[in-house]
């Protein structure tokens, strides 16, 4: 197991928030766009589902 400091763990934490909070950002403007466009609605949920199965694949491969 690989052992952090203290201040490491803090920023990790901090990285883990900000990238959170970009998320979250980015998610309300796409929600905005694809609420006034339907077809990009579809597409949308395509590529959600796409990543949602990459992310699973990753799950696995990292156990």
């Amino acid at each position: 197991m690989i052992k952090l400091q203290k201040g490491q763990m803090s920023n990790i934490v901090k990285g883990v928030a900000g990238g959170m909070i970009a998320g979250v950002a980015v998610g309300m403007a796409g929600k905005m766009l694809i609420d006034s466009k339907p077809k990009m609605k579809k597409k949308a949920n395509r590529a959600i589902n796409t990543l949602g199965q990459f992310v699973d694949t990753a799950q696995y491969l990292f156990r």
